[in-house]
């Protein structure tokens, strides 16, 4: 098999019980290459949607991870743990007495921007030390509050909230946001504690649950040489990008991940004359393309500098044919 065969985006659904980085493993083995990567942890219990990029892919790994993403996520009251899930050490336990509008008003206070606290059983380093490590030593750090940001809660299911004191709630948030930590603030801020029970992830950024695949299923596509079914084009999450294609006496100078020039494109497809700018300039000054050759070939993402009157390259993902 041809090294780095396979390059794009997979959505990978992580089952229960996996890291994030054994399903990087999984993916090494299934698909016969080591350039591969994930865009953003799910903890070992936690479920969902966990995008893994390919070959020439991962150059967005880092763009990818910071996509919003979505959560089902399941808490219970009443408790505080180590982990701030319910895989942990139970710290505290306590009565609950919560009703649906007291739930829902405190739900609410933690819709938009603010101070987050990351937990102590997380991969966040500190001093060349992962959290985690220094946790399972027994030692607790002092963690810098990270900025995020929660775009909606809604509360799905609260019918187990006087009996079992558990609720449902789906939250749209950017990256950087714990869910475990979220579901510890919120029992803090009722009086009782809170520790999170399940989670799924349901989005990352356009992938969505209703694409994810097992590593099963992606292994019987390989078996079936189907694999290209399901991996996206690192340009899918360009997509909204104008397209340019550049001339063939130029593709050279392309392939070596040159800038180019107005005159070297053959053709232009702006969405909607909209783009044009009035000063009958075509680009403005930071604009963003997706570059292609005459024969769709995709090298990259580039963006116009108008100082020099060029485009310069964003993201360059054109390998060369390998012998």
């Amino acid at each position: 098999m041809t090294k780095n065969r396979y390059n794009g985006l997979i959505n990978v659904y992580k089952e229960p019980g996996f890291t994030s980085n054994d399903v990087v493993a999984k993916m090494r083995g299934i698909l016969k290459q080591r350039k591969i990567g994930h865009t953003g942890t799910l903890d070992p219990d936690a479920v969902g949607v966990l995008v893994v990029c390919v070959g020439s892919g991962t150059k967005l790994v880092e763009m990818l991870t910071d996509h919003n993403k979505e959560y089902i996520a399941v808490c219970r009251l009443g408790v505080t743990t180590d982990t701030q899930d319910m895989s942990g050490n139970v710290l505290t336990e306590n009565d609950v007495n919560v009703t649906s509008e007291m739930l829902h008003k405190a739900v609410h206070k933690f819709v938009g921007e603010y101070d987050q606290i990351p937990p102590m059983y997380s991969a966040i380093k500190v001093g060349g030390k992962k959290l985690y490590e220094l946790a399972r030593e027994g030692k607790e750090v002092e963690r810098k509050p990270r900025r995020i940001k929660i775009d909606m809660i809604n509360i799905l299911d609260e019918s187990h909230l006087q009996d079992e004191h558990i609720f449902t709630m789906e939250v749209k948030c950017s990256k950087g946001t714990y869910i475990r930590t979220l579901c510890n603030d919120i029992g803090e801020s009722l009086g009782c504690g809170g520790a999170m029970e399940h989670l799924t992830r349901t989005k990352v950024g356009s992938f969505g649950l209703e694409n994810a695949y097992t590593l099963s299923q992606i292994e019987q596509l390989r078996d079936e040489d189907r694999l290209d079914e399901i991996i996206m084009p690192s340009e899918y999450i360009f997509r909204n990008l104008d397209v340019v294609h550049i001339k063939d006496d130029y593709r050279k100078m392309l392939e070596n991940g040159n800038s180019f020039k107005l005159e070297h494109i053959s053709d232009e497809q702006p969405d909607d004359e909209q783009d044009v700018i009035e000063s009958d300039k075509l680009y403005a000054d930071g604009t963003k393309v997706r570059v292609y050759g005459s024969d769709d070939t995709f090298f990259g993402i580039y963006y116009y500098d108008e100082r020099i009157g060029s485009f310069r390259t964003y993201k360059f993902f054109y390998e060369k044919p390998q012998d």
